[in-house]
């Protein structure tokens, strides 16, 4: 036997019975009525799969498999390790904890993803819609997509038929470490606070 992982990555969409299955009488066959239970849609990523159903109005329960929370674990480690390498040749690596912080918070901000809601890297810089925050999480996601982009590229699998756009994202994200160390040095320094001293 082998066990191949071919196929075993993405995720399906399946139906829950809206009816029990029932032994057929005259063969003893297991017979069933919803044309529903067999069907199953695949999907490259979550949010595609989450995407359909909602689009379809219907109610989804996400259900993970043991060996997709590992996957994410380890993606979220490679990505970690990308950040902090990225930053640190970028020479922003003081703020580590900086964007540690805002990409902990995507979630809870429901911070889209880069490549998604914007044409380029430095739409997102100039976003008065965004926090700072935002604005770190969405700039490292998408510099961490286009570097996949850019490994799949190099190996020969061109991914999305186009060329990474890592080095646009990183430009955005001096800008905006460069444009927000400019914002902080303009900002006034809070008022000192009197002293009283005995003559």
């Amino acid at each position: 036997m082998t066990s191949g992982k071919a196929g075993t990555k993405g995720w399906r969409l399946t139906f829950e019975r809206r009816s029990a299955p029932y032994v057929e009488p005259l063969m003893g066959w297991t017979g069933d009525d919803d044309p529903l239970a067999t069907a199953e849609l695949s999907f490259p990523t979550l949010r595609s799969a989450i995407r359909y159903a909602e689009r379809q109005g219907l109610p989804y329960v996400v259900e993970e498999t043991e060996e997709q929370n590992t996957n994410q674990r380890q993606s979220r480690k490679m990505k970690h390790a990308f950040s902090d390498e990225t930053l640190e040749r970028l020479g922003l690596g003081s703020l580590r904890e900086s964007y540690d912080k805002a990409v902990a918070g995507a979630e809870g901000r429901q911070d889209r993803r880069g490549e998604e809601g914007w044409a380029w890297p430095m739409a997102v810089v100039c976003d008065p819609s965004l926090s700072l925050d935002a604005k770190r999480s969405i700039l490292i996601d998408w510099a961490w997509t286009e570097y996949l982009i850019d490994q799949a590229t190099n190996e020969g699998m061109p991914e999305n038929g186009r060329p990474s756009r890592l080095h646009e994202v990183e430009l955005a994200l001096l800008a905006l470490e460069r444009g927000n160390a400019a914002a902080e040095s303009a900002a006034p320094a809070p008022p000192r606070a009197a002293q009283a001293v005995a003559a």
